[in-house]
Order: structure tokens, then sequence, then C-alpha cells
């Protein structure tokens, strides 16, 4: 800010107040003339600074003052426009509220118009009701004068409320009557639902065991068939096993004669062999005929031999 300053009034002064000697006079000027020219000059120069200075400095002061003013008019501005919103504000809030107790206020008007239609209804309905209910009084005043009529032909009743008790009470009577008899008939139906069940649940039971009867009777006539032919099976058997011990008996005995004509051909006795241990008997006959055609053919080869030879 003093560097601007100093250029300023530098220029300022350099235009304005600086005043020029001619040239032509400067030629007749000594050095000192002019050294007290120049003194001259540069005390014109700080005069005319110094009320450049005072002139500046009562503008600044001006206008740091008018500064200020602005600054405190912008402050009374600023208050004025914050109380201008707070009214704004407050203005808004206000009419929220109004906007809020009038709309609370209809539907409150709204809620008593319902509430006076639903009465209205309400008291049109009860003037019905009252109505019905005089002109069913009316129709049974005949039976309250009936009832004041029956008191007084009788000595049983004081008064008509007696009848009306024992009214009450014969019909509770009657209805205690007419609920034990629903629960006796309530009892009679579960008892009879009760007794089908049980006589379904019986009768599925025989004809299941009837159902297992007639399959065990299948079973037993099927048992009973095969058993038939197991016994004819064992009948023929039994045949069978008869004739086949038969018929080894008999091997036996045949085996036992072979084996007697072999021990008697060979004159001798085969120890070690017993009676009837007949596979023995039967390996020794086959050995004692397997000799035998060896020999046999031996035989004919020697034989056949003989035969072939010429004769001398």
């Amino acid at each position: 800010m003093a560097l601007n300053l100093d250029d300023y009034f530098r220029s300022t002064f350099e235009d304005k107040l600086l005043v020029k000697m001619p040239e032509r006079e400067d030629d007749y000027l000594t050095p000192a003339t002019r050294l007290l020219e120049k003194r001259r000059e540069m005390n014109e120069v700080e005069q005319a600074l110094s009320a450049q200075k005072e002139e500046f400095q009562m503008k600044m002061e001006s206008l740091q003052q008018r500064r200020e003013e602005l600054e405190r008019k912008e402050h009374q501005l600023k208050e004025s426009l914050l109380k201008f919103d707070k009214f704004l504000l407050e203005n808004d809030s206000k009419r929220s509220r109004a906007i809020k107790k009038a709309h609370d206020e209809r539907e409150l008007r709204r809620a008593k118009e319902v509430d006076i239609t639903r009465l209205k209804r309400e008291m049109e309905e009860l003037s019905a009701e009252r109505d019905r209910y005089q002109k069913k009084l009316e129709k049974n005043s005949v039976f309250q004068k009936y009832m004041e009529r029956v008191q007084e032909s009788t000595d049983e009743f004081s008064e008509v409320r007696d009848i009306m008790a024992r009214y009450d009470t014969l019909v509770a009577t009657h209805l205690d009557l007419l609920e034990r008899d629903q629960k006796n008939q309530d009892a009679i139906e579960e008892e009879k639902s009760r007794l089908s069940r049980f006589t379904e649940e019986k009768n599925n039971e025989i004809l299941n065991c009837n159902n297992q009867l007639a399959e065990l009777q299948t079973r037993l006539d099927k048992a009973q068939s095969k058993a038939v032919r197991w016994e004819s099976k064992w009948a023929h058997i039994q045949n069978t096993a008869a004739k086949r011990t038969l018929m080894l008996g008999r091997i036996k005995i045949a085996t036992h004669n072979l084996f007697q004509l072999v021990n008697k051909h060979l004159k001798q006795q085969v120890p070690g062999i017993q009676v009837d241990d007949t596979s023995a008997q039967l390996e020794k006959i086959q050995v004692f005929i397997q000799d035998l055609s060896q020999i046999t053919q031996e035989i004919k080869r020697v034989e056949a031999a003989t035969n072939a030879q010429p004769t001398t």
C-alpha cells in the first residue's frame, strides 16, 4: 500500500507541482543559484506533498467513516433481515398453526356432524323401539288384566307377581327338563354310535376271522392233498425199497456163491474177507475173471499159433 502511495505522489508531483525553468535562463545561473533554486523547489514539493498527504489523510478518514457507517448500516440491515426472517418464520408458524387449527376444527366439525347423524339415527331407532314396545305393552295389557282376574279368582296367589314367579319357576323347570332330556338324547345317541361302531368292529373281526378260516381251510385242503400224494410216494418208495432190498439180497447171495465158486476153483480161502463184505468179494471175483480171461486169451493164442504151424 505504501509503495502505491509513493508512486501516486511521485507521478502527481511530476505532472502538476514541478515547474521547469526555461533553458535559456539556466544558462545564466550560477551553481549556487541553481542549488538554491533546487532547494526552493524541494521545499515547494515537500509543502505540496504535505498538503497532499493531509488531503489524502482527510479523504482516508472520510472513507473510514463512510466505511464504518456502511458497516453499521449493513449490520442494521442484517439485523433487519434477521428480524424480517424471524417475522416471516413466525408468520409461517402462525399460518401453519392456523391451518392446522382450521383443519382440526373442520375434522372436529365433521366428526361432530357424524356423531350428530349417528345420534339422530340412534334416537330414531330408540323412538321406533319405544313405539314398538308401547304397542307391545298395549297389546299385552289384555294379559295383565287376565292375570289380575286369575289372581282375584284364586286364593293360592296373593299378587300377580307370584303368578309370574310361579310361571318363571315352571319355565325354568321345563327348560331344565328339556336340557336333561337333550343330554339323555345325546347320551343315547352316543351309546348308539358306540354300539354301531362296536358292532361294525366285531362284524369286521368276524369277517376277518371267516376270511382267515377260509384261508386256513384252503391251506388244510392243500396240505391234505399234499399228504395224500406224499403217502402215495412213501408207499411207492417203500415198495421200491423192498424190491431193491430183495434184489440186493439176491445180488449178495449170488455174489457170495460166485465168491465160493472162485475159492473152490482156486482151492484156497482168501483171508480178510468177511461173509457180508460184498464189495471185497466182487473185487476178488473181478480179479479172478480178469485172470481167467487172460489165461483163456493166452490159450487161444497158443492154439492159434499151433494150428498155424505146417504139418511135417
